[in-house]
């Protein structure tokens, strides 16, 4: 049986900025990926400010210069009684911007840097399939290398850290069921091509009965438009066509590029989820990021908080895996203490605006709102008079309460 001092499954945003932590650390620490590379679609791909400083800290500015990112520094929400611009210049520190990066780059920009660690190892194709346990407590992982299924080998650890997303195989081994809060909707996402007169950095759009979302990424805007739960069947028998007049109807100046999406194929349906697990941990093993706390992608945060929980937990635990063979239960409970209450104010922020603003929003029909000439929303009209208050949704946006930083001993 192979050994490592902690097993990190999964090797998204969080795992690998773990893997990467605790390396410097001078931990053993084995991340376990199940797909050959990174070059899947349509992941998230923001890297917020406070992302965008991490890696200032841990010395990665000049290898994240060389990504292909763009660099969005203003939001514009359209509504039916007008549009509002909010800056991002009210941000402290040197990133008064969020970063747009595909995130096979960040995640292989990552992976490079941990591999210089000599206690760092990454395993591709390795699916894990269950937990080794002793005496009720977690001692490392199962899994297969998917080029050769029908072997299976065991990676005993002294710590075991999921950080394998909301479909947390670990989670479903380990028993853990996270509270679940209900949600209006649904995501499409989907590209168009973009023109050089187009507007620039993300735009928003609400309507009756309609909301988009779409983000410059420089040659094409990565696009997001909500259906409401449980309407993907019914969109998809109505035919492509009925999406691509819905959405030159809510933004008209992209009917001159909608037959880009040729067909339902080009479509992925992202089934939104929000929930919490209430305990993130057991003996020898601990969750973060959307393992422990599957987040809606209002506000686009989710990569950045499972970011922050992984710097909580290597700063928090890289001392006791140097110090002992065993990390105790009030260790873990230490990481899911401070990294609970930015998550649960994140998400309760996002259940206010699944309920008052995109449930509502989409369940409107064209006769219940007739009013083009309405006045904006009071918070809209509030912001865009008293510009200095942009600076609180773009600081819980691109900061966010509670912000970590890199360890003094992960620095270069």
């Amino acid at each position: 049986m192979d050994r490592t001092g902690c097993a990190v499954v999964g090797g998204g945003p969080a795992g690998m900025v773990l893997g990467l932590l605790l390396a410097r650390a001078g931990i053993p620490v084995t991340v376990l990926e199940k797909h050959a590379d990174f070059l899947r679609d349509f992941r998230g791909d923001t890297v917020h400010a406070s992302t965008l400083t991490l890696l200032d800290e841990l010395g990665l500015a000049d290898a994240f210069a060389t990504l292909p990112a763009r660099f969005i520094d203003r939001a514009t929400v359209d509504l039916d009684a007008g549009s509002a611009t909010f800056e991002l210049s009210h941000l402290p520190g040197a990133h008064q911007h969020i970063a747009l990066v595909p995130q096979w780059d960040f995640l292989e920009m990552l992976a490079t840097e941990a591999q210089r660690e000599p206690s760092f190892t990454l395993l591709r194709n390795a699916e894990v399939t269950g937990l080794l346990t002793e005496r009720g407590r977690v001692t490392g992982v199962r899994y297969r290398d998917r080029t050769n299924p029908h072997e299976e080998h065991e990676l005993a650890a002294k710590l075991t850290v999921a950080c394998d997303g909301r479909g947390s195989t670990v989670r479903e081994a380990a028993g853990l069921r996270p509270r679940s809060f209900g949600v209006p909707m649904d995501v499409y996402w989907f590209r168009l091509p973009r023109r050089e007169d187009d507007p620039i950095g993300v735009v928003g759009r609400f309507s009756t009965g309609h909301v988009a979302v779409m983000l410059d990424r420089r040659d094409y805007w990565q696009c997001a438009y909500l259906i409401r739960k449980g309407s993907d069947a019914r969109m998809r028998a109505a035919g492509i066509q009925t999406l691509r007049d819905e959405f030159a109807g809510l933004v008209p100046w992209t009917a001159d590029r909608l037959d880009a999406i040729a067909g339902w194929d080009e479509v992925k349906l992202l089934d939104v989820r929000l929930d919490r697990l209430r305990r993130w941990y057991a003996d020898g093993l601990l969750l973060v990021g959307d393992a422990a706390h599957a987040m809606s992608p209002v506000g686009g945060v989710g990569i950045n908080l499972a970011v922050a929980d992984a710097v909580a937990a290597a700063r928090l635990l890289a001392g006791p895996l140097r110090a002992r063979q065993e990390v105790t239960r009030a260790e873990l409970r230490r990481v899911q203490a401070r990294r609970w209450w930015p998550t649960a104010l994140i998400q309760g922020g996002q259940r206010l605006a699944h309920r008052f603003v995109l449930g509502r929003t989409l369940a409107e029909k064209p006769s219940d709102r007739p009013t083009p000439a309405a006045k904006l929303p009071l918070p809209v009209r509030l912001l865009r008079r008293v510009p200095a208050l942009q600076a609180i949704p773009g600081y819980l946006v691109a900061i966010g309460p509670l912000p970590e930083h890199a360890p003094s001993w992960a620095r270069r």
